[in-house]
Parts: C-alpha cells; sequence; structure tokens
C-alpha cells in the first residue's frame, strides 16, 4: 500500500522524535532530518512536529524562520550557498556571484526549474581568511574563483559523489 506524502511525512517525524526524542530538545534535530529528506519544512510539517513534541506551532515556526539552514519553500537537490562575509574580497566575490547566476540561470534565493540547484547567500561561515567561500549541500570550498564554479556545477549536474567534486580550493 502506498502512503500519501502527508502520512509519510508523518512516519518521518514520528522516526525521527524515537529517534532524537520527543521534547522540546529534539527540535532542531528533527527538523534538520525533515528538510534533508523533504527539502523543506512545511506548515503542515510544523503542526506535526508541535504535536508531536507537545509545543506551540509557533515555537516551531520561530525556530524554521531564525535558522537559514532550514526553509519553508523546497530546496534543490544542491545547495549552493556564497558566504557574503565581508572580509571577502569583493570583487573575486561580486565575479563569483556573477559566474553562479549565469551558469545556473537563477537568481540568489531562487531554485532551478528542474529542482536541482537553489543558489543563496549566507552570513559569515567563520572563513574569512579563505574567502570567497561556497557552501555546498554542507561541504565548505574556499579560495573559489568563477572559472572554477563550471567544474562545480558539472559534477553536481552529473550526479558525482559528493566525495569527487573538488577542484574548487581546499575544503574541510
Amino acid at each position: 500500500m502506498f502512503a500519501t506524502e502527508r502520512e509519510q511525512l508523518e512516519q518521518d517525524i514520528e522516526t525521527f522524535a524515537a529517534i532524537y526524542g520527543n521534547e522540546r530538545s529534539a527540535l532542531i534535530s528533527i527538523l534538520q532530518e525533515v528538510q534533508r529528506k523533504h527539502k523543506h519544512v512545511s506548515q503542515y510539517a510544523m503542526q506535526v512536529i508541535a504535536h508531536v513534541l507537545d509545543i506551540h506551532p509557533v515555537e516551531v515556526y520561530s525556530v524554521v524562520s531564525f535558522y537559514h539552514f532550514l526553509s519553508e519553500e523546497p530546496k534543490g537537490q544542491y545547495v549552493i550557498s556564497l558566504s557574503d562575509c565581508v572580509a571577502h574580497n569583493a570583487d573575486a566575490k561580486r565575479a563569483l556571484a556573477r559566474q553562479l547566476q549565469n551558469d545556473l540561470g537563477i537568481g540568489f534565493g531562487e531554485t532551478s526549474s528542474d529542482g536541482r540547484f537553489t543558489l543563496e547567500k549566507i552570513g559569515c561561515i567563520g572563513m574569512c581568511d579563505q574567502g570567497p567561500v561556497l557552501r555546498v549541500n554542507g561541504r565548505i570550498y574556499t579560495e573559489v574563483t568563477a572559472d572554477r564554479v563550471g567544474g562545480l556545477i558539472c559534477d553536481c549536474a552529473s550526479d558525482i559523489p559528493s566525495g569527487s567534486i573538488c577542484d574548487i580550493g581546499e575544503s574541510i
């Protein structure tokens, strides 16, 4: 028997609560799991999580709306985040931003029509001395230049395993 999307989401949240616990302290872990599996945290997911954790839905929403790594809108399979740290070389960062937008055909805050890529800017991630910095699905790439963006996008687009994406600088 096939489960509906909502039934699957409910089952997933119950599973995550079984793993992390059903106390308020498990909220962020459960939200991260929902984001990872479903590519966003829907209003319905927030309601279910609130019910499972026995907290008010506003508490769940306030966490989702606060953290940049959680989103109410679906994100792409590959989330490419450019650090917007003011300490990075401004010219290199602008060139990198233009190249990303040109190569992906989307602007910052958008997801490609095929659902593969989301492009976003994020605040400082503490690697100011190694900028410009990109994060792709949580993996960090430092000293990224515009001429290296194409290789990263091609690797993502061809589904090369995440461990082999990089000719882009140092990763940690």
